[in-house]
């Protein structure tokens, strides 16, 4: 899940058209019915917005518009990132999103859309931290503790890239969302948040402060939709993707949510 005001690697020119009407060359799904999955615990991608109580978030604004394009009705639901992949590959939803890493392994369950944002892992500390300053030094640093949840790409590159790959490693604390390992590491549970550049942002903004990011980028990943395997939405879902590429709307989606956008504002 965290710095830079470029915010993505595949970021170009930012872009500030309003949302295309549907293309003539786009699918028409006929106003059926999309169960969406999700966890609302990933901003500025999706989460709960603490003045509204409202599910806002880049991936809500960039579903919409694909649901507009498509022609489809959108029904979301929540689940927890464990629960959420197996769901996805049991038919109990339709269509997952919260910043999911397009990783081979996980194309053994489920099937992925292209590519719609690319984005690099970061180290998220308090922000008084001055025991270390990178991925080095906190390996070298063994009291410091790394807070992440089970199986996903920040746990992955704790263990492998900072730590010792001893995936049992008991530096390593786990957590069931995201949010509760921001929690653990602003209450000094932990040490380092694993998170890449999307999330860190809006949680760097609304910190006063409190946290910062260390170091320079640990990875790149490129995060797509899933569906269960051999699902007929893929190849609508991938089209109506690159015309939001094509005419900007992502880029001005990246704009508003991981530029202007502030928590807590």
């Amino acid at each position: 899940m965290p710095f830079r005001r470029t915010v993505l690697a595949g970021l170009t020119a930012l872009v500030l058209s309003p949302l295309a009407a549907v293309g003539a060359d786009l699918p028409d799904l006929q106003g059926k019915s999309v169960v969406v999955v999700t966890e609302n615990a990933y901003p500025p991608l999706q989460f709960v917005d603490p003045k509204s109580g409202k599910a806002i978030g880049w991936e809500y604004d960039a579903m919409n518009e694909i649901a507009k394009r498509l022609n489809f009705k959108v029904e979301y639901q929540n689940t927890s990132w464990d629960a959420m992949i197996q769901a996805v590959s049991d038919n109990q939803y339709n269509i997952g999103m919260t910043g999911i890493t397009i990783k081979d392994d996980r194309k053994a369950k489920v099937d992925f859309s292209d590519p719609y944002l690319r984005s690099q892992q970061f180290m998220l500390v308090r922000g008084d931290e001055k025991r270390f300053t990178d991925g080095k030094t906190f390996g070298a640093f063994n009291d410091g503790l790394v807070g992440a949840q089970p199986g996903t790409s920040p746990f992955y590159t704790a263990v492998y890239e900072i730590l010792d790959g001893n995936e049992q490693n008991p530096r390593v604390k786990l957590f069931e969302t995201f949010g509760a390992t921001v929690q653990a590491l602003k209450a000094g549970d932990v040490d380092v948040v694993l998170t890449d550049s999307v999330a860190a942002k809006g949680y760097v903004d609304a910190s006063n402060g409190g946290l910062k990011v260390i170091g320079g980028p640990l990875g790149t990943e490129d995060f797509g939709f899933i569906f269960p395997k051999g699902s007929d939405l893929v190849a609508p879902v991938n089209a109506a993707i690159a015309s939001l590429k094509a005419d900007g709307t992502f880029d001005a989606l990246s704009k508003k949510w991981f530029l202007d956008y502030k928590m807590g504002q």
